[in-house]
This record gives structure tokens, C-alpha cells and sequence, in this order.
């Protein structure tokens, strides 16, 4: 196999950590994926993964301005949480990556038998590589629309004192989208090959991220694409895709929903 016409906008089937050492230095704009974490499935045998050795892959393949989305929760083992993303996050940091932002993914969780209150979200670490590239704040229209507001705006010295200023002014018709974003999981959201795969993330999640963070032409990566969520936003988004999975079932689920992706779009 040779880069890159055997690895762009095509699924990979193997091991990430013996695939990416074949993609150039700095050739990716975008990486969007969801690695296995904590033992919570089993992925058919493939739990486990060299975290620190994808994480400098990572940096490696990343172009200068380019962003890496990295979703990712604790499991709770005997009371107390892992604290799994938190290392991570750290270690992306060490190893050369600024933390952009600190998403919250918010979606529908199973009930919980646990005394504390219902877990309801994973993490979107958002690292970039310097200062990205390419951003496109989503817009969400403003539920005040047209009114007049009274806004205070200012900030705190040091020493505590607060120097405001405020007005009249109209509020706008769009804001940019907050970092907390919900996203029902359950059937019938996307196409049924999704669901044969035992950890899935929203089409609409991918999307949004691939959306916020590249534009049309560029190179997205999925080291561990799963059931090829990513790769199919990619595709219907006019981005150039690489997807990497080492288990061959999944390889198959995800080049099914990028051929079902074609004949829809």
C-alpha cells in the first residue's frame, strides 16, 4: 500500500499505530473519533490501545492549525471514577497540543443504581495544534430575538473592584452555539448499520465537529473509526476521509455506510 491513494477517502483495516507511521508529517486538518476507554466494551477482543503512542502519531500527522476532537468519559470502578479523560488530556498537552476547549457531549445514559446523581455526558477535548486553522462557530438563533436588553459588561480587577459599562442594545437573531451540546443516541437517528457496532457516537456529532473545524477539501481522520461515523460525515461534507479500524467486522459495517452515505447523498 502506498500514501496517498491507498489511504485517502478509503477504510483502513488494521492496527492504528501500524498505519499511521505511513501518513505523511503534518497531512491532516481534522481528527474526529472516540477511542475505547476503561474496559467499558469489549469491541470484539480490541479494548485495549496504546494511548500514548496514538497521541504522538497524532501530533506528528497533524498539520500546523489543525485540531483533533477527542471523545472520551471515565467508567466508575468501585465508587470512584477513573479519572481516565483528565490524564489523557493532560498528556495531549505534554506532548505539544494547546487544550482549545473543554466540550460536554450530553446525550441520554442508561439509569444508574449508584448513590450519586445520573451520569449524563462525556468530554470533546478539543486540542489544537498552535492556533487552528479553520473555524466556523456554529449559529444557533437567539430565543430573544428583536428585544432590548440591558447588558453590563465589564471585568474584575485584582483587587475585586468591577468596572461596568451597559446600554440599550438590540439582541442579535444568531449566537454562537455554547460548548455543551446534546445529542439524542437511540434508534432510529441514523442509518441501522450504526447500531452494529457496540459504541456509537450521533451522525450529527461528527458532522458538527467536521463542520466547526475544516473546511471543504480537507483531510479528516478516524484512527479508530469504528462503524465509520466520521468517514461518512467526511464524505457528505466534501472532506477527503482516512478511516483506520482494526477489527475487520467494523471495517465491513463502515464501508457499508460510506456506499449507503453515496446513494443517499
Amino acid at each position: 500500500m502506498k500514501w496517498p491513494d491507498d489511504y485517502v477517502d478509503r477504510i483502513v483495516c488494521g492496527d492504528c499505530l501500524d498505519v499511521m507511521p505511513i501518513i505523511h508529517d503534518k497531512s491532516v486538518d481534522l481528527t474526529v473519533t472516540s477511542p475505547p476507554y476503561d474496559n467499558l466494551r469489549t469491541y470484539n477482543g480490541h479494548s485495549q490501545f496504546d494511548f500514548e503512542g496514538i497521541s504522538k502519531e497524532l501530533f506528528r500527522v497533524t498539520k500546523l492549525g489543525g485540531v483533533v476532537v477527542w471523545v472520551v468519559g471515565d467508567a466508575t470502578i468501585n465508587g470512584s471514577e477513573t479519572g481516565t479523560s483528565f490524564r489523557q488530556a493532560l498528556y495531549f498537552k505534554e506532548i505539544g497540543f494547546n487544550l482549545h476547549d473543554t466540550m460536554i457531549y450530553r446525550t441520554n445514559k442508561p439509569p444508574m443504581n449508584d448513590p450519586r446523581y445520573q451520569q449524563s455526558f462525556e468530554y470533546m477535548f478539543i486540542f489544537s495544534k498552535g492556533k487552528p486553522n479553520a473555524v466556523t462557530l456554529i449559529q444557533e438563533k437567539c430565543s430573544k430575538y428583536g428585544s432590548k436588553a440591558t447588558r453590563y459588561q465589564g471585568h474584575r480587577d485584582k483587587d475585586g473592584a468591577f468596572k461596568e459599562r451597559g446600554g440599550r442594545v438590540t439582541t442579535g437573531q444568531f449566537k454562537p452555539r455554547e460548548n455543551i451540546w446534546y445529542f439524542y443516541n437511540g434508534r432510529g437517528i441514523d442509518d441501522t448499520k450504526a447500531f452494529q457496532h457496540p459504541a456509537r457516537f450521533p451522525e450529527a456529532l461528527a458532522h458538527d465537529h467536521i463542520m466547526s473545524w475544516s473546511n471543504p477539501g480537507h483531510v479528516i481522520l478516524d484512527p479508530m473509526c469504528g462503524s465509520g461515523t466520521t468517514c461518512k460525515m467526511a464524505k457528505q461534507l466534501n472532506r477527503h476521509f482516512i478511516g483506520i479500524e482494526i477489527n475487520s467486522d467494523y471495517c465491513k459495517i463502515a464501508e457499508g455506510r460510506l456506499r449507503q452515505g453515496v446513494l443517499e447523498g
